[in-house]
């Protein structure tokens, strides 16, 4: 019997949607909502963001009525009795509620909607990046073979550093590397290959009309391109000079784009942690590992 479902990714800073029948995406949408930037300002999760919460769970609810909601980031940070309010609120209005997901489940699916369809020899590196939490998962030959937390993300670097916003920011690439570099620390473990997943890292690319190539290295429907280290360089150094107000008009999403010079400091330092190569931009995210399991 063929049967739709849906899964709504909740994290620090955007919300994913997922809608899949007969085990096809049919449905998929990245909206914007700022739930660790505001719970910071209000000690609590807001109702203006719940409420548009709630507006993404209707447009789900136009798909199916079979919807797996988790909470990412923010959310497992905030009271067990701020989270059953929520949950009551959502149960009354849809019977359904947030299953809050650990940082290393959250990580463990996403590896594994990276790496459970290629064929690699080699070791890879797959980065988890989202608005409060970063990870990484490294593998060779469809095996885990060592991980890494990180408590900060994009909202906290983006925070810090406030100017990144704006169309020319005030701070240089070098110093959101800097302190960056002072975060992550050493990493005593290379891969030829990193992978940046958690998020639509192709949107950025597409919309700042970068050119990516074509990915030679493996075949692989969610992962069609790839850069090299030295063009991520060059394209990375770039996004901190270039006009970020021409890349957001490219866009439909462009409040999006606040973060998005924070994430490509971020996947640069790591990139040259771990010595990779190449790089290999996706959208592949939780979903992507939960859907075969659900």
């Amino acid at each position: 019997m063929k049967e739709s479902f849906a899964i709504i990714e909740i994290g620090s800073n955007n919300t994913k949607t997922h809608v899949y029948h007969d085990n096809k995406l049919i449905y998929e949408n990245n909206t914007t909502i700022e739930f660790k930037k505001n719970y910071k300002n209000e000690n609590k999760i807001i109702t203006p963001d719940l409420n548009k919460l709630e507006n993404v769970i209707e447009k789900a609810l136009e798909y199916t009525q079979k919807i797996h909601i988790y909470g990412c980031s923010i959310f497992r940070n905030i009271s067990e009795q701020e989270l059953e309010d929520i949950n009551n609120i959502l149960n009354d209005k849809y019977n359904l509620k947030i299953e809050v997901v650990s940082q290393e489940d959250e990580a463990y699916y996403t590896a594994i909607g990276c790496y459970s369809d290629i064929e690699y020899d080699k070791n890879i590196c797959v980065f988890i990046g989202g608005g409060g939490s970063i990870e990484l998962i490294f593998v060779k030959n469809k095996e885990i073979i060592d991980k890494k937390y990180f408590d900060f993300g994009v909202v906290d670097i983006t925070n810090k550093f406030d100017s990144l916003k704006d169309d020319i920011p005030t701070v240089t690439f070098d110093e959101v590397y800097s302190y960056v570099d002072s975060l992550i620390g050493n990493i005593d473990i290379n891969a030829d290959i990193l992978i940046l997943a958690g998020g639509d890292h192709l949107y950025w690319y597409n919309n700042a009309e970068y050119e990516l190539l074509n990915n030679e290295l493996y075949s692989s429907e969610n992962q069609k391109y790839m850069i090299t280290s030295e063009m991520s360089d060059k394209y990375d150094k770039d996004a901190l000079v270039t006009s970020l107000d021409r890349i957001r008009k490219n866009s439909d999403n462009p409040k999006w784009f606040d973060g998005s010079r924070a994430m490509k400091v971020i996947t640069n330092l790591i990139s040259h942690k771990v010595n990779a190569k190449y790089i290999i931009p996706t959208k592949i995210n939780m979903e992507d590992g939960l859907k075969n399991i659900i």
